[in-house]
Order: structure tokens, then sequence, then C-alpha cells
């Protein structure tokens, strides 16, 4: 017999087009990673179950196309969203304008929602033109917790994952 879910939860990953939503997604959801890159088409998501703080938990992770022409299909799954993650590519100035970018539209629909910033592709230093720093700071800026990751070495990924998840039990229980 199947054990019951003590929660539900809905996580987003968002930002723009090649920053590894789908790599970081495919990591923690099926513990695989892959080189070759294709494009999301809208919006794509993946389940695991996993136990934080001894509440079982069933994780929804979707993954929203970069793509700006898809916008209006990605847009609804935002708004049920318990946690959003704001994903740029460390090696990439326009991905993180554009995080910037989304950080306001979405914050002014999401409110209850947990906001975390990840700077992807840590693997990839020595090609790095967003300092860890500024990620820190741009998080700090908007009330968010910071995280840098590597989905090809498999860096801090179930760690982003289960930190928004921590974080978004808290303020379940305290509201219970």
């Amino acid at each position: 017999m199947a054990q019951s879910l003590d929660y539900l939860l809905k996580f987003v990953l968002v930002g723009a087009e090649c920053v590894g939503k789908s790599s970081l997604l495919s990591r923690y959801a099926e513990k695989t990673f892959s080189k070759l890159y294709v494009p999301t088409i809208g919006i794509d998501f993946s389940t695991r179950s996993d136990v934080v703080n001894g509440e079982r938990l069933k994780i929804q992770i979707w993954d929203s196309s970069g793509q700006e022409r898809f916008k209006q299909v990605v847009w609804p799954y935002f708004r049920t969203a318990a946690g959003i993650v704001l994903v740029y590519d460390i090696t990439d100035e326009a991905s993180f304008i554009k995080i910037s970018q989304l950080m306001g539209e979405i914050k002014e629909e999401c409110h209850d929602a947990v906001f975390m910033v990840v700077g992807n592709k840590c693997d990839l230093e020595s090609s790095r033109v967003i300092s860890k720093e500024k990620g820190e700071s741009f998080a700090d800026e908007h009330g968010c917790k910071y995280m840098e990751t590597s989905a090809s070495d498999n860096v801090n990924v179930n760690e982003m994952i289960m930190e928004v998840a921590e974080t978004v039990l808290s303020r379940k229980q305290a509201t219970d």
C-alpha cells in the first residue's frame, strides 16, 4: 500500500532560453543530464517524491519555456506555484537582465510564492560574467535566497529544491 502524502508542492523554473532550466529539472527528477539542447515548447513538468523535515512531499517542478512567444501559455502556471526559481546562466549577462525583468512581473502576481534566484552553470567558472556577489546582491534586494548550481556536474541541484521546499513548508506550517 502506498504511503499518503502530506503535501503536494508546485515549483516553476523560469528564465531566458538556454540557461539550463530543463537540465536542472531532469537532473533533479530523473537524475540524468544530457548535453543535447532541446528547447522547451510552452511548459513541461516532472515530479519526484521526497521527505523534507519529516513530511512526505510530492514535488511538481514545471519548466517554463524561455521563449517570449510562449509567455501567455506559461503565465497561468505561476499563479498557483508555491515556489518560483528564477534561473540565469552565470556566463550570460542577458540572462541575468531577463530575470530582473521577470522578477517584477511575477512578484506582482505571486505574492505568496517562495522565490529563489539561481546562477546556473557554475562549472563554467572560467567563462563567468556575473559574479556570485552580484547574484547574491540581486537576491537580497528582492528578499530571496540565492544559490549557484550546475546541472552537468550535479552541484546544488537537490539542495536548491530542498531549500525552496523547506521554506514553503515552514510558511505552510506557520499558517496551519
